[in-house]
């Protein structure tokens, strides 16, 4: 019977090369290989030996396509799928010596256990080594083997193995014949080289198959150091988008695509939460200064406007960032968090207002108000979609502490924002009518600025007075709908 051969077999993964020697005897019992024939070993010549000489040749292997490969084997596929092949080589032992399935098959012990050693007056000078191997019946599989085997003779890995397609085929047939220089060098060549998805799917399947120490760069390659390596390269990615490049609309705009890539919401919801928060943190803590009546006394004219300078575009700087992650968190519904957060700002919009309220921000930064009033039309609309759900103290908090920030800022800024103005003010009012009548009445109030010389040019306005007087003039009362379903 011949018997199954050419198949990887999972072998226990460890520092040293041993293993291959020690895992042969249990190769070799499992016969890989048939020794048909008594043998008789030629004497090595003093010219190199060529690779299929039969002149000088003192084994014969038949390389055969294996039909009956077990089902588990990686590179099985159907038998009418791949040509039957059958072929010999003429090898020598000295040679095939350097691939140590071929050594322990070739030793005294191992022969003299499947045939005894013939009688001299058997021998004849004509005999030779006659050795089976079967492979995978799968395209190239013969054409690998064949490759790997002249390899024994040449040595020539630079010139065979010229692409990572070709290091892959090879490397199986390697592994196989315990052939360590070929391992080796197609493990250096995948290691130095790009691969494609398809490739490295094909090296990840091939990894539990090499030592730890062949294997150690292949895996580092693919295998990332620490659980939260990809929560680390996100927050690595959104610090360099917002300091690190002076054009920063492409990389951020890059970044945005990387974020919505992501498949981890999770992880994409706790990055941009955290670079929230520390950009809010900054922001907040550069308006303080700058607003601070300690600060502001201890220094002349000149040191105070230039502190005044640094602080205020610092909080440009990073409202501008802020403006960003609260559009990334909008966008992929992650924005929860920052809307609870944006409506306990108190102190925040005490100190916007101080600021807001006086001249020397108009020469300095004349965006910041826009800025500000950005994250907040963002984070508003978002509530009031329903993109995010929140809780009636956070949607009163959200308008009750930015609704005076709109309102200093209609009174001091540029005509051209007037368009984002107007979108804040209708969002506020569509989540007044959200809240109950109590809370709604004394937010309306404070909304008279919103109006306009011509009535007819704030329907927002009307409709929000509308609909709060239409439900105090018909209050809902539970009886009188429970009697109209009785009748």
């Amino acid at each position: 019977m011949i018997p199954t051969a050419g198949i990887l077999r999972k072998r226990q993964r460890t520092t040293t090369t041993t293993t291959r020697i020690s895992s042969t005897a249990a190769i070799a019992n499992s016969s890989f290989f048939d020794i048909n024939q008594n043998h008789h070993c030629l004497s090595p010549t003093t010219s190199a030996f060529l690779f299929n000489d039969s002149s000088t040749a003192d084994v014969i292997l038949r390389l055969f396509t294996d039909t009956i490969t077990p089902p588990e084997s990686p590179s099985s596929i159907s038998v009418d799928s791949a040509p039957i092949s059958d072929l010999h080589v003429y090898l020598h032992s000295d040679i095939l010596r350097r691939a140590k399935y071929f050594s322990a098959l070739l030793s005294d012990r191992w022969i003299n256990n499947v045939h005894p050693q013939p009688s001299p007056e058997q021998i004849t000078d004509h005999e030779l080594f006659r050795l089976n191997l079967g492979v995978p019946p799968s395209p190239g599989s013969i054409q690998n083997h064949l490759t790997v085997l002249e390899l024994l003779y040449t040595n020539d890995f630079t010139n065979a193995v010229e692409n990572v397609s070709t290091a892959l085929d090879l490397l199986p047939v390697a592994l196989e014949l315990l052939f360590e220089d070929c391992v080796r060098w197609c493990v250096r060549y995948l290691e130095a080289v790009p691969w494609t998805e398809e490739e490295e799917n094909r090296v990840v399947n091939l990894i539990p198959f090499l030592s730890e120490e062949e294997s150690k760069e292949l895996i580092a390659r693919v295998s990332p150091v620490g659980e939260n390596a990809c929560e680390e390269m996100l927050e690595g990615l959104i610090s360099s988008a917002m300091n690190n490049y002076g054009n920063t609309a492409f990389v951020k705009a890059f970044v945005g695509k990387i974020l919505r890539d992501v498949s981890s919401r999770e992880t994409v919801k706790r990055v941009l939460e955290k670079a929230f928060r520390g950009s809010l943190k900054t922001v907040k803590q550069s308006l303080e200064d700058y607003s601070s009546p300690v600060f502001r006394g201890d220094h002349n004219e000149n040191e105070t406007e230039a502190m005044q300078r640094v602080n205020l575009h610092k909080a440009s700087t990073i409202g501008k960032h802020l403006l960003w992650l609260v559009e990334r968190m909008v966008e992929l519904r992650v924005a929860d968090a920052a809307v609870r957060e944006w409506s306990e700002q108190e102190a925040f919009t005490g100190d916007l207002k101080k600021a807001f309220g006086e001249d020397a921000w108009r020469n300095i930064v004349p965006g910041l108000p826009a800025v500000i009033l950005r994250c907040t039309s963002k984070l508003a609309h978002a509530v009031c979609a329903g993109t995010v759900v929140a809780s009636t103290q956070v949607r009163r908090k959200l308008v009750e502490d930015w609704l005076p920030v709109l309102v200093v800022c209609k009174d001091f800024s540029p005509v051209s924002n007037k368009s984002l103005y107007l979108e804040l003010e209708e969002t506020f009012l569509r989540i007044i009518s959200t809240l109950p009548m109590s809370d709604a009445q004394e937010l309306l109030q404070k909304c008279l600025s919103f109006s306009t010389r011509n009535v007819e040019d704030c329907p927002h306005l009307v409709t929000a007075f509308n609909t709060w007087f239409r439900r105090a003039a018909h209050p809902f009362k539970l009886d009188s709908v429970c009697d109209q379903s009785d009748v």
